[in-house]
């Protein structure tokens, strides 16, 4: 009774007082479970993420600058052999292994799974994501007589799903032993007066609490630890809907070594001034992607000596690290960005309200937001039509159309 008053105390402080209503109209097993998922939340957190919403960005003045880059296909054959062998002696070492975020599912492909398996229709019989990132994996441990350790970072919302696939496919012949499973963290919604959530299941709704999370959750799982005994040095991150991602680019991580920097990452060229998507700079001093609302339309159309773009290296989320990043990025609080969303809830009555505008927020951090803990990061210019082929949307740009297509005149041209 104590422990349920005290609970109760902490609701009402912040005035969460809708959820001891509902506390009241449960049966003993759901109360317990709510009250379990209530004690394990950061309610100061959630207070200071939510009053965040209400306040007005303030445009600060930065100091932007471009970033160098080296441009992977301009090495000359001694620069590029010299890189490659600094890479490929990590990955031999036992050295290397691969973070692939997996969390999301594939609504907005009109698939009902998670993202990575989705079956993208090349070469008439198809192939799933996560089979396309196996094959990669695959022909990395073939070609420098190793296996990389895979570790999979899936949601709690698609971990059962994503586990029983992998299973029926027999991992697509990796090494069981090899691939280690978790699930990032999760944060609840509220609503625009701050409320928290609950779902029709009685329980909180929650939500992942974006690819910026990686980090903390490689901690709190304890992958980061098995990393560490397994003697792993450098540790690429990418997501699950790149049907071109290298996850072992011995060039990439030749580079960081040579540059002694502890985060490297690739960049493509910006298709035009106008594309929305980050870039590589630095502000203030520190690398950084800078998002396009945050790049003043004069800058984003500047021309460089070369007659390129000043800020035309865009982030396609192809990253690395040393371990000793992973660690220290991993005890950091990244900031949180909020998103505000359509969400239906049970209401203190015990009544589902399906909304038919967006009517709550949930919060996220960003993956390339770490990159400023750091003095200076590695990027590595690659090409779009080698290295990226994302499946984001059902139709149109970076659609499962267009990444077939990437997909299959790049294995062509290989051939």
């Amino acid at each position: 009774m104590d422990k349920l008053q005290d609970t109760i105390d902490i609701l009402k402080l912040y005035s969460q007082e809708h959820i001891i209503k509902l506390l009241e109209k449960l049966n003993e097993q759901e109360k317990e479970e709510l009250l379990e998922q209530i004690n394990n939340i950061d309610f100061q957190q959630m207070k200071e993420l939510y009053d965040n919403t209400k306040k007005t960005i303030e445009l600060k003045e930065n100091k932007i600058e471009p970033l160098k880059y080296c441009d992977k296909n301009k090495l000359a054959k001694n620069e590029k052999e010299e890189l490659d062998s600094l890479g490929e002696n990590i990955i031999r070492n036992g050295q290397y292994a691969v973070v692939t975020m997996a969390g999301g599912q594939g609504t907005r492909l009109g698939h009902s799974g998670p993202k990575g398996t989705f079956k993208l229709d090349v070469y008439g019989k198809g192939k799933y994501l996560f089979e396309i990132l196996c094959e990669n994996l695959k022909e990395a441990n073939k070609k420098y007589n190793t296996i990389i350790p895979w570790y999979i970072m899936t949601s709690k919302e698609n971990n059962k799903e994503t586990v029983e696939f992998l299973e029926k496919n027999n991992y697509f012949g990796y090494d069981k032993n090899n691939v280690i499973i978790f699930t990032q963290g999760e944060l609840p919604l509220v609503d625009e007066e701050g409320k928290i959530l609950i779902g029709k299941n009685m329980k909180i709704k929650e939500a992942s609490d974006g690819n910026g999370g990686t980090y903390f959750s490689l901690r709190a799982s304890g992958c980061l630890s098995d990393m560490k005994e397994r003697g792993i040095k450098w540790i690429f991150i990418g997501g699950v809907d790149n049907a071109l991602l290298k996850m072992a680019d011995v060039t990439l991580l030749g580079l960081a070594i040579k540059q002694g920097v502890e985060i490297a990452s690739k960049s493509i060229v910006k298709a035009n001034p106008q594309e929305k998507v980050g870039v590589f700079g630095k502000m203030n001093g520190h690398p950084k992607v800078i998002e396009y609302t945050e790049l003043p339309e004069k800058m984003a159309e500047e021309i460089d000596s070369n007659g390129e773009l000043k800020y035309g290296e865009a982030h396609i989320m192809c990253n690395l690290y040393s371990i000793d990043a992973i660690e220290k990025i991993s005890k950091e609080t990244l900031m949180y960005h909020p998103a505000h969303k359509k969400n239906s809830y049970i209401d203190e009555e015990g009544k589902e309200i399906i909304p038919k505008e967006p009517n709550s927020y949930k919060f996220e951090s960003f993956i390339f937001d770490a990159f400023e803990f750091f003095d200076d990061i590695a990027i590595l210019r690659g090409k779009r039509e080698d290295d990226f082929a994302p499946v984001k949307n059902k139709e149109g740009v970076d659609s499962p159309r267009t990444a077939k297509e990437l997909y299959e005149k790049y294995w062509n041209r290989q051939l």
